[in-house]
């Protein structure tokens, strides 16, 4: 079996971040929203892993590159994304005739794939998917299920009025009968070529089409408060694992990489993540806080927020539910302190 992970698109919901950077490449718990995914499907048992990429595709291919993993991972450019039943498209030389789980590589699932591969091989399914009970299933696709709950009748993708609230997960197993599907199927009112639209002509045409209900959280990390939520759920789980010494002041659960120095007037509240080679002065870090490599922060107060490497924030006074990019510097100039929500793309220069 093989694994088709989709780490192509342009982020338009994500930027200004998404302008320089790739969206699955930015950091949740200082780990890439891509490498959950991986990681997933490795878990899983598959070793033989396909990457759609499109734009910032260099930056996919050497971030993934840098890690020794346990697969065999290769890369498909994609071009102009036109939907997920087009990823397929484009892979179909590498899929040839194996099954496959198909990936968002913008998901992140507590649970991992492994019970949803057993069920789908178990259960001797031409497809099966991952559902969840989401309050806006107008921003998703969406699943209406038999009266007995048991087959799935159909499914719309984003309907203005939605039969259930059971959305599509962005994980699929597929038999390689989805490749007639895929060729059959013509581009949605959005003019792309909807998964939603291949999987119905499955039912359509009798094939046996599974699902199976998420039981831990599940998100979508298209926006940036998606990626703070999940930042919070990620390192609701982190143990401890401190690699420096310092007298700051430290309570609960927090991770601090080597190299980094943080001085005794400090304070850091956890659950928070520090990077690599950082430099922390008189400053509060809050709850729920991740910050990547090589970021200097003095004089502030930091709390619920992702900050990416290389970045300097100095007398900031109290930061809020924000996501700064790489090599970002923000510095006080004649404003008080008052609390701030921020989303600053990479490399930008912010005077307070």
């Amino acid at each position: 079996m093989k694994a088709l992970i989709l780490s192509g698109g342009y982020g338009t919901r994500l930027r200004p971040l998404t302008y320089s950077q790739q969206k699955q490449l930015i950091p949740v718990a200082n780990k890439p929203i891509l490498f959950y995914a991986i990681e997933d499907v490795i878990e899983a048992g598959i070793q033989e892993i396909g990457i759609i990429v499109g734009p910032n595709r260099e930056q996919v291919v050497e971030a993934v590159k840098g890690v020794d993993w346990d697969a065999t991972i290769e890369f498909i450019h994609q071009g102009e994304p036109k939907g997920l039943a087009h990823a397929i498209l484009v892979a179909r030389d590498y899929l040839g005739d194996d099954d496959f789980v198909m990936y968002l590589g913008d998901n992140i699932l507590r649970e991992g794939i492994v019970e949803h591969l057993r069920h789908f091989k178990g259960g001797n399914f031409d497809a099966s998917i991952l559902l969840q009970e989401v309050p806006n299933p107008g921003q998703f696709g969406v699943v209406e299920l038999s009266k007995d709950g048991k087959t799935i009748k159909r499914l719309v993708e984003k309907p203005k009025v939605p039969p259930s609230n059971l959305a599509l997960v962005g994980v699929y197993f597929f038999k390689p009968v989805i490749h007639e599907a895929v060729a059959s199927i013509r581009p949605s009112w959005r003019n792309e070529l909807e998964i939603t639209d291949a999987i119905q002509w499955l039912i359509d045409h009798g094939y046996r089409v599974g699902w199976t209900k998420v039981t831990g959280w599940w998100k979508d990390t298209g926006k940036p408060g998606d990626i703070l939520d999940a930042n919070r759920l990620i390192l609701d789980d982190i143990k401890t694992n401190i690699r420096i010494k310092t007298k700051a002041r430290i309570h609960g659960r927090v991770v601090i990489g080597e190299g980094t120095g943080i001085d005794e007037n400090t304070v850091i509240k956890g659950p928070v993540v520090i990077g690599r080679k950082c430099v922390i002065r008189n400053a509060y870090i809050g709850p729920y806080t991740s910050i990547g490599d090589n970021v200097v922060i003095e004089n502030t107060e930091i709390e619920d927020s992702i900050v990416l490497g290389g970045s300097e924030i100095k007398d900031a006074g109290r930061i809020v539910e924000s996501l700064i990019g790489r090599g970002v510097k923000i510095i006080n100039g004649t404003s008080h302190p008052f609390g701030r929500k921020l989303v600053i793309g990479d490399n930008s220069r912010l005077i307070l």
